[in-house]
């Protein structure tokens, strides 16, 4: 029987994407403690644009034709943010998935999940903006002597500016606000400040 592949998905310009983000609530205005540690007014909550499994498919099949091209053998991200990414990536390019998560600090393979020698990476993120933990994912494939070859993300809040050694592509990029906590003018102003995922103030 001849396998049916998955269709292409609509091509969305970036002011497109932005539209679904704002109305999914997913682009946020406030006060917020990013992963990087620095502060800033926006933040994207890709969670809540990924709970739709039509924006999932679309967002994340346009992402992965950015690497159609390339041998790939399995698509990893960094817990908890990129993992729905990975999954959708995958599935449209038809490869295993897995995620690194933190442990004692620092990011390593858990849950029974490997990278064998040799293997082609493709490392997955919802948002980037520092590249820090990207980059630590990348340093887990290549101490288990995987290659990887390529980076991708919805969206790089660096505004082009973060760098990797590899290809990378993102479906929206936006230079965002940032501030070190101890130069935040939101903080200046007693904002409260917001670790988003969690209820409670993050505290200043």
């Amino acid at each position: 029987m001849e396998q049916i592949s998955p269709r292409k998905p609509e091509v969305l310009t970036q002011q497109e994407i932005l539209e679904i983000f704002k109305g999914t609530g997913a682009l946020l205005s406030g006060h917020f403690l990013l992963t990087s540690g620095l502060h800033s007014p926006t933040y994207f909550q890709c969670a809540k644009v990924l709970q739709y499994p039509k924006y999932a498919e679309q967002l994340c099949g346009q992402l992965a034709e950015r690497f159609r091209d390339r041998e790939i053998d399995v698509a990893i991200a960094p817990a908890i943010g990129g993992i729905v990414v990975a999954c959708e990536v995958g599935r449209r390019l038809d490869v295993r998935t897995i995620f690194a998560e933190r442990e004692a600090g620092r990011m390593a393979l858990r849950r029974g999940f490997v990278i064998h020698p040799g293997e082609k990476a493709l490392v997955v993120e919802d948002v980037i903006t520092t590249g820090g933990s990207v980059q630590e994912v990348i340093e887990v494939v290549e101490e288990n002597r995987g290659v990887v070859v390529g980076v991708g993300c919805l969206v790089d809040r660096s505004g082009g500016k973060v760098r990797f050694s590899v290809p990378f592509a993102s479906l929206v990029q936006m230079e965002v606000v940032t501030y070190r906590p101890e130069h935040c003018p939101l903080c200046a102003k007693g904002i409260a400040l917001v670790k988003p995922g969690s209820r409670e103030n993050a505290g200043n």
